[in-house]
Order: structure tokens, then sequence, then C-alpha cells
């Protein structure tokens, strides 16, 4: 369980408010809270509500029509996902080395043993949603 926390901890700083309430947040009800006027969407003045949210409003709301839908939330989720990884993934090879771990992901590092389930001395996407969904079960 901690292992998977660390690595929760260790990818937060990618996932915007906007990814939480995508995803429903832990139960379910991001996009609801957020949508207070239950149309759906997520205005800009809903948004002021969730202050990560606000921030990236402008990056989120793609068709620029001024609301956020589920799928721009989701689009969004996506991309920062796959930036913190690049960020991580220093030499662009598509895997998280321990020593790329160590350097740029201190808490990834720290666990990166147990979550290198194949013992390949790499953590790929594969191994690193495992373990995020190993978590989610818990």
């Amino acid at each position: 369980m901690k292992t998977i926390i660390a690595i929760a901890a260790t990818f937060a700083t990618a996932f915007s408010a906007a990814a939480f309430a995508a995803e429903g947040g832990p139960r379910g009800d991001g996009m609801k809270k957020a949508d207070t006027n239950g149309d759906g969407m997520i205005s800009r003045e809903e948004a002021k509500g969730m202050p990560r949210l606000a921030k990236h409003f402008d990056e989120i709301d793609t068709n620029k029509d001024g609301q956020l839908s589920r799928d721009e939330m989701r689009a969004f989720h996506e991309k920062q996902k796959g930036d913190h990884f690049k960020k991580i993934d220093t030499n662009g090879d598509g895997v998280i080395s321990k020593a790329e771990a160590q350097a740029n992901a201190p808490r990834l590092a720290e666990r990166f043993d147990q979550i290198d389930t194949n013992k390949d001395g790499q953590l790929s996407k594969d191994e690193l949603q495992a373990a995020r969904a190993a978590h989610g079960k818990k």
C-alpha cells in the first residue's frame, strides 16, 4: 500500500484539479461538485471554487467555448500524465530507470524495486499503471 501511495504522490504534481474532476474524484463526484448548476459542464465561474482548475481553465478549454466538458478534462489529465512521465524519463527511451527516478522522482525511487515487477531495472508505463490500479482496489 505504501508503494502505491508513493507512486500517487510522485505523480500528483502532474494531476491538476481538472484531472481530479474528470476522473470523478475518489467517490466519483468531483465533476458533480464543481458543476454547481448541474448542466454537465464547468463554467469559468464554477471553476473559481477550485484554484488549480481555474489556473488551467484556458488550457483545458480546447474548444474555447468558456465551458469545460468531461472529455476536455480527461484529455488534459492524459496530457499531464504523459508530460510528467517525460520529465522523469529524461533520456526519452519510454521507461524510467532507477537513476532517472532517483534524480527526478525521489519518492518513486524509494519504491522502485517493488514496482519493477519484471525486475528489469526499469519502470514501464504498464508497471506504473498496474501499481496505481492495485492501489485503487485496496
